[in-house]
């Protein structure tokens, strides 16, 4: 009964030859408040970090020889016991897997479009906080619509009132706004918690702005980027790590995007200072890089 959780994390290559990884002590907990939530049993931190550690030591070399190159880890847990009944399973397999990875979106760091979409992703009291398949299963209806409508991804309302950003199919949305704050939609229980997200909140004084965390009714978003209340709207992830947002589109209508190309300043200048420092190009003043030799 889709009892199933993983998580999604990369090793990036040093100019040192040594491989990095950005806060796996991250990935690790937040596998462990998914299991708690899908009735799983949880993993001791060493040996989620300790298999990625013996899965990098002898499948390092898939790093791929490309320009913005990363190797991908998706440690995963699924029931595996044998019956059929509507309790937790009493057998579980624990498995990483790692794959070559380049851009998440083929225009690489360019500006991406977004649709509105009329799917709910997650609904109070459910799973949406939980890093589960069933999550992007449930999201995969709503990127099929807005690529019917001519964008890149879908951004999800909340299921109560449909009037408020929730977060993207796998990123979260933040918004740079005119009176100085970077604001994102606060954790309700229906937004995966994104170490991503949670990074850029913590780098938020470098660039001078204020993190908020709060509700964003989706109006805010239409109507702040036509008066010029929102500067930049980006999204981030793992995989996206940080892609400028463009146009947003509807049934009916569409805002105008705020990011140029590439996106904003802060957009690129967040971007730069995550990239620097996974890639170990820059110092790692706040203890987020675990460097394995």
């Amino acid at each position: 009964y889709a009892q199933e959780i993983f998580e999604g994390l990369k090793a990036y290559r040093h100019p040192d030859g040594a491989l990095g990884l950005f806060r796996p002590e991250a990935n690790a907990a937040r596998f462990n408040a998914s299991a708690e939530r899908l009735a799983m049993p949880a993993l001791p931190e060493d040996l989620f970090l300790g298999a990625i550690r013996a899965l990098l030591e002898v499948d390092g070399e898939w790093y791929p020889a490309v320009e913005g190159g990363s190797l991908y880890l998706r440690p995963f847990m699924i029931a595996t016991e044998a019956f059929l009944g509507v309790r937790p399973a009493k057998k579980y397999k624990f498995i990483v897997i790692a794959s070559p990875a380049g851009n998440y979106f083929k225009s690489g760091a360019k500006a991406v479009s977004i649709w509105i979409s009329d799917y709910t992703r997650a609904a109070p009291g459910g799973t949406g906080a939980a890093k589960c398949g069933g999550n992007y299963a449930s999201a995969l209806a709503g990127q099929i619509e807005g690529s019917a409508n001519g964008c890149d991804q879908a951004v999800f309302l909340d299921s109560a009132t449909h009037t408020k950003v929730d977060e993207l199919g796998g990123m979260n949305v933040f918004f740079v706004m005119r009176d100085g704050t970077l604001v994102t939609p606060e954790l309700t229980g229906t937004i995966l918690p994104g170490i991503t997200r949670m990074s850029v909140l913590e780098l938020a004084h470098e660039f001078g702005l204020r993190p908020v965390e709060r509700a964003v009714p989706i109006q805010e978003w239409r109507d702040g980027v036509v008066s010029g209340e929102v500067l930049e709207v980006f999204a981030c992830g793992t995989a996206a790590i940080i892609t400028p947002i463009g146009e947003l589109r509807w049934a009916g209508g569409s805002a105008p995007s705020t990011a140029g190309e590439f996106g904003g300043e802060v957009t690129r200048g967040m971007r730069e200072r995550l990239l620097s420092m996974q890639q170990g190009r820059s110092e790692d003043t706040y203890g987020w890089m675990t460097r394995l030799v």
